[in-house]
This record gives structure tokens, sequence and C-alpha cells, in this order.
């Protein structure tokens, strides 16, 4: 079924004459307006516009298409303006990739304090930099690069994997076996403490335990919950352990209620990056967002 959409961003390559044109009057991303063309053309069976490096000149199939539908999408644009409750100015809306923790621990906050629309996506990271390529996300934050031609990749911050405590966990005998350096009496030791894991999200213990001891994590955690910013609030000021970024425990680790009891035999850093596309018409909002993760994530405290 023909989506209405593409017969708007049809329109619009029309009377601008660029994609670039036609993707700043609709407030969507360039490869979006790519996208709805070529869904249309394949549609209608035929090429609607002969490519330039400057402009799309219409075909005369294009002419025809583009006289049939102005009047109907003039009254349905006149009546979305006459139902809609008038703003003075069009908010642009950009859509960012991450992970559901650094969305809670950064930006969660801000957000009614924009003055542009978000949509926030969480998903995998392979996923998240194919939507940023095909114009589907304007921004990720991620620990991983692609090999896109279309992309830039900004690094901003390093995140330590680390071995956290709630205040309550006994840890002086553990503290001696380190100074040891006995690698078999501190996995025993390991092994006996009360374990906090995640549902989803078990990559960061999986890498730690297969770094440090040479196999996968040879337990089960006594709590699963939903995700890492809930482990944080399970063992502030309580008992147990846990593998997680420490920059998602700033504030609990500079209050007491949480500390680092290791970062392993060999540390484990991971670079974040900001990733957008090398095009953008969005490069104010982005820039905004930026500001937010470099106050949050490195100024903080």
């Amino acid at each position: 079924m023909v989506n209405l959409e593409w017969f708007r961003t049809f329109k619009a390559i029309y009377e601008t004459g660029t994609l670039t044109g036609a993707a700043e009057a609709l407030y969507i991303s360039q490869p979006g307006v790519s996208l709805h063309l070529s869904s249309l053309e394949a549609h209608v069976g035929y090429k609607l516009f002969d490519r330039s490096s400057r402009k799309m000149v219409s075909t005369e199939r294009g002419k025809i298409l583009y006289n049939f539908i102005l009047e109907p999408l003039s009254k349905l644009e006149q009546a979305e303006q006459h139902f809609h409750k008038s703003i003075e100015k069009e908010r642009p809306t950009i859509s960012i990739g991450m992970c559901f923790e650094t969305f809670q621990f950064t930006l969660e906050s801000y957000l009614s304090s924009l003055q542009f629309n978000v949509i926030i996506k969480f998903g995998d990271y392979p996923e998240m930099l194919k939507d940023l390529d095909s114009g589907i996300l304007d921004l990720i934050i991620t620990p991983q690069k692609g090999d896109y031609k279309g992309l830039l990749y900004k690094p901003f911050f390093k995140e330590r994997i680390v071995i956290i405590a709630g205040a309550q966990t006994q840890t002086g005998e553990f503290s001696t076996l380190l100074l040891q350096n006995d690698k078999n009496a501190i996995h025993q030791w390991l092994l006996k403490q009360i374990w906090y894991g995640t549902t989803a999200d078990m990559e960061h213990l999986r890498k730690f335990w297969h770094l440090n001891f040479g196999k996968r994590p040879d337990f089960k955690p006594n709590y699963i919950v939903p995700n890492m910013s809930s482990i944080v609030r399970c063992l502030s000021g309580g008992n147990g352990i846990a593998v997680i970024p420490d920059f998602l425990s700033k504030k609990e680790l500079n209050s007491g209620n949480i500390k680092i009891i290791w970062d392993g035999f060999e540390p484990i850093e991971n670079t974040l990056y900001f990733g957008t596309r090398k095009k953008t018409i969005y490069a104010e909002q982005i820039k905004q967002i930026e500001e937010i993760f470099l106050k949050e994530m490195i100024d903080r405290p």
C-alpha cells in the first residue's frame, strides 16, 4: 500500500528542487527523503526525477503526477493546519539511540527543558549503527564503530568495567587477597558473595570474568533485576556485588553508599562515541545533546 508521506515528500522535492531542500522543509533526514522517493518510484513503476549533482529535474511522468496530487495534498495540508493547534514555530524532531542506563543517567532529567522533540530508541549497537546510516536515527551513543562510510565517530568518554559492592558488604578479606595476588582465592571469595545481574545485558560480566579468570562466569546471580540502574539502587547502602560500568554509580560512590572493590587484573575500558551522519540538518540540536552528555559524564563531581 502506498504511503501518503511518499507523496508529500515527492511534492517537496519537486518544489525545492533538491533532496536537502525537501528534508529541511519536512524536518526529516535526507536519507529519509531518498527512501520515500525510491519507495514511491518502485510503487508507480517509473522514474520521477532525473538526478544531477545540483538539482532534481522532474521527468514528464513526474510532472503529470505532481499536477494530479497537488490539489488533494494542498487540501489535506489546509485541513491539518485548521484542525491542529497552532504554534509559532515547528519543533524539529531528532531520534537518538543509546542503552537504557545511559539514558537514565544523562538525558532523562533534561528532556522537559529541550526546545525540540526527541525520540529515544533502545537496542543493540549493530542495529543502532544501521539505523543511523539509514536515517532512522540522528545520533547514537555507542562503544562500537561500524564500517559505514557516511558516519562520523567522536570519542568523548572512557567507561571502566568494575566490580562494585554495597556499603554494607564486608570486603576486608577481599582486600587482603588482592594484596597477596592470590588468583584462586580471589575467585573463590567472589563466588561466595551475593551477586546481582540483569535480565538482558550480561555482556559486561561475561567479558570481565573471561579476561580475569579465563572462562565464562561459573555461577548464577542471586538476584536478576531489569537493568543496571536497578542494580545500583538495590546495592546502594546494602549488601552484595555486581559488575557494571563505573560511571553508572558516580552519585552513589560519592555519597559512600557504594564502593568499587576491584577493576580486575587487567582493567577493561570502553571508549564511548557520539555517532552521527556526516551530513545532518540537526547539527544544532545534536550539539545540545552532546553538551549534556559531557556535563553529566565528565564534569559531574
